[in-house]
């Protein structure tokens, strides 16, 4: 991984002599995505008088501390622990599009995640949720450059690792909210460590794309659809990977946990439902449902928020697994 075939790396340098300046532009801006400005923590636990949370700082697998939040269960902590991890370029808070530029270049709309976590702290589960590498206020790392899970898997594991070592969080049963980038990172820890997720009950991973698919329909609409191969020359240029290498389906045969998956069918960002129903097909799981989100184009305002407007399917998920 991280390395262009040479068929592939030869095309591109002729891409180079003959592409226009403004085209250029397009491709190189395509390819920032990983290394795209953090989202702030314009969101706590006590905008919903969530009680008894606290701050953490947790060690990645590397090193690299990550910030996080653990909030018990409403009405006390339980016996019940969701580990919860966000998208690109999110952070635990969320998403702040509403806040105007640079994030309202994604979609100028607000992603709460706290609402999430109030909903799963009312039905009874602890929360640990954390800033990836890069993202919100945890440490840089990779030269600022986000691998769309292949750094980032380091950071599930370090999480696991912590709670695994924790007095209280060892002993609790044990789930798993892993969304986008965060669920790509979460199904590369489990592939590259299966002995430490083993005991994890279930996992709910929404939105698991294929850079592929998002940098063929961003280049579709830019019309610079021709430069695939360039776009992955950009990416090496900064320290990243080529698109095929950051992608959910590579890891999903080893995720053997029941999963509950989630997709916008007409999602903007792929225009490929194709795409998302691979990864879904090629998970290992015995048990699996997907949540097709209908009659939207909009990833970032009905997807990330669907389980803040509509918690019944996932709620109901964790509780039939996490007895």
């Amino acid at each position: 991984m991280g390395r262009m075939p040479k068929e592939r790396m030869d095309k591109a340098l002729e891409q180079l002599k003959t592409i226009s300046p403004e085209d250029y532009a397009k491709v190189k801006g395509m390819a920032n995505i990983v290394k795209t400005p953090r989202s702030f923590l314009f969101k706590t636990p006590n905008d919903y008088d969530l009680k008894g949370w606290r701050d953490l700082t947790i060690p990645s697998d590397d090193g690299t501390p990550l910030e996080a939040w653990y909030i018990p269960a409403n009405g006390g902590e339980s016996n019940k622990l969701i580990i919860f991890n966000h998208a690109l370029p999110m952070c635990r808070a969320g998403f702040p599009g509403h806040f105007g530029e640079p994030w309202s270049n994604f979609e100028a709309v607000e992603i709460d995640f706290v609402i999430q976590y109030k909903h799963l702290t009312d039905a009874g589960y602890n929360v640990l949720t954390y800033d990836f590498r890069n993202h919100g206020n945890s440490g840089a790392a990779n030269n600022g450059v986000c691998g769309i899970g292949q750094w980032e898997w380091r950071d599930c594991v370090g999480v696991k690792q912590y709670v695994d070592n924790h007095p209280k969080l060892s002993k609790m049963t044990v789930g798993l909210y892993s969304q986008c980038m965060g669920g790509i990172s979460q199904y590369s820890a489990i592939a590259r460590r299966p002995e430490l997720f083993a005991n994890v009950k279930c996992m709910c991973s929404p939105l698991v794309p294929s850079m592929t698919a998002i940098f063929q329909a961003f280049s579709e609409l830019l019309k610079v659809s021709q430069y695939q191969e360039l776009i992955d020359l950009e990416l090496l240029k900064m320290g990243a990977f080529p698109a095929a290498d950051m992608a959910g389906h590579l890891y999903a045969s080893k995720v053997t946990m029941p999963n509950l998956s989630l997709q916008v069918r007409n999602d903007a960002w792929t225009k490929n439902p194709e795409d998302g129903q691979k990864t879904f097909d090629m998970l290992g799981s015995k048990e699996k449902e997907m949540i097709w989100v209908e009659d939207t184009t909009h990833r970032f305002r009905d997807g990330y928020n669907y389980f803040g407007r509509y918690p019944e399917k996932i709620l109901a998920f964790f509780a039939k697994h996490m007895k």
